[in-house]
């Protein structure tokens, strides 16, 4: 009869087998019973249709693992097989794992993107806008990197009055999240106007940093308005997502965050020809206005008024004149005809008035027989004129005076001889 042996021993044999034999070991299943305990180590069991395995991953393989492991999902663990001799138990020391069908980064990133998806992080609504001339830009990137240099040459090129500081992190490697996410902090805190987070190219693994959930956490957290320049054009990282602006590469972060001082220079020109044509002509226009008001001034102005009425008056004085000189000179030429008027008639009346005189001096002398008027005779007086028969018309009345008589007459008849 064999001599028994204790279980522990029993356990102690089976453990030394099972570990020297099964010491690297690749096992593909489906992932149940997830637990992520409080140590930092992972709990889970690997099945298929017929049979599972319980497996661990120790708290400092389970830090490098790139996703989270959830419940149903057909992954590849690689480890080794150990026994728990207390229990009896064995189960698999998981190193590390991946998803099968596809690469643990993508699983990662897909979980991770998933995640901040869903808390917002993404949103264009919390998008904040980027300053059109930003004063001072904070990079934050390896001060030996040469995507630091691309950035320093676009920015003197386009707006050489930028003010860039740097904070220097690591950007690759399993200290690069922390070192990446503290930058960003630190840059926060600089009242810079944009803040530049990103690195050159690269592969998946050397610009996972950028995919980190503290590194995302940062840039939302961040007051400055952050602008993602990770790898190249073909490179999407989660903080791609989570920035308010994506660049590329990091040297067109720069030739899209900067104004082109060329273009602008043009512009000036540009305004500086419209300022002065606008100003020419806002000048003329004044000008013509201001001549306008001051014709109109002057012509409104009280020496202007005075002027006025004395040319007024000057014109009055000078049409009264004309007036007057030729009522003057009228009246000269009618004083002129009376008294030429007067002056024949005058004349006219001395001449018949002689005549008269004569006639009565004739009548005084008729004693004397040389004076005597001839019987028969007698002068022919028409309106105190003597005339001659021939200015008598019919049916005029006349007088006739003899020495010693005077006739008045009627002409009922007048006859040429």
């Amino acid at each position: 009869m064999t001599t028994p042996i204790s279980v522990s021993t029993l356990n102690n044999r089976i453990k030394s087998l099972l570990e020297t034999t099964f010491l690297s070991v690749t096992v593909e299943g489906e992932v149940s019973r997830v637990t992520y305990h409080g140590s930092g180590h992972l709990y889970f069991t690997l099945k298929d249709s017929s049979s599972s395995i319980s497996c661990v991953m120790f708290k400092g393989n389970n830090q490098k693992l790139k996703f989270r492991l959830e419940e149903g999902m057909s992954v590849v663990v690689y480890g080794s097989i150990s026994v728990y001799t207390p229990r009896g138990s064995y189960q698999i020391n998981c190193v590390s794992l991946e998803p099968s069908g596809s690469g643990a980064l993508a699983l990662a990133f897909e979980q991770l993107k998933k995640k901040l998806s869903s808390k917002g992080y993404f949103s264009e609504e919390i998008k904040k806008s980027i300053p059109k001339f930003p004063k001072t830009i904070a990079v934050v990137t390896s001060k030996t990197g040469a995507a630091l240099q691309d950035m320093l040459r676009v920015a003197k090129k386009r707006w050489p009055l930028i003010k860039i500081v740097l904070i220097d992190a690591i950007v690759q490697g399993e200290s690069a999240a922390n070192s990446i996410a503290n930058g960003i902090k630190k840059a926060d805190s600089l009242n810079a106007d944009i803040i530049v987070v990103g690195r050159g190219g690269g592969s998946l693994e050397d610009l996972w940093a950028f995919n980190e959930e503290i590194v995302a956490d940062a840039i939302h957290e961040a007051n400055t308005p952050v602008v993602s320049a990770v790898g190249h054009e073909i490179d999407f990282m989660i903080s791609d997502f989570t920035a308010d602006l994506r660049a590329p590469t990091p040297s067109a972060a720069f030739e899209m965050i900067l104004p082109d001082r060329n273009e602008y220079l043009m512009y000036i020109d540009e305004l500086k020809e419209r300022y002065d044509r606008t100003i020419k002509n806002l000048i003329i226009k004044k000008h013509r206005e201001l001549k306008h008001i001051y014709d109109l001034l002057k012509q409104n102005s009280l020496s202007s008024k005075i002027s006025y009425y004395q040319k007024e008056v000057s014109s009055k004085i000078s049409r009264m004149n004309e007036i007057f000189s030729d009522f003057l000179q009228r009246k000269g030429y009618e004083v002129e005809e009376i008294s030429k008027n007067l002056t024949r008639n005058m004349n006219n009346i001395l001449e018949n008035k002689h005549r008269l005189l004569s006639l009565y001096i004739s009548s005084y002398d008729s004693n004397d027989p040389k004076k005597r008027v001839k019987k028969g005779f007698a002068q022919i007086v028409k309106n105190g004129e003597i005339i001659d028969l021939k200015e008598i018309e019919i049916g005029e009345t006349i007088d006739l005076l003899s020495k010693d008589t005077k006739l008045k007459a009627k002409v009922i008849d007048k006859k040429d001889l």
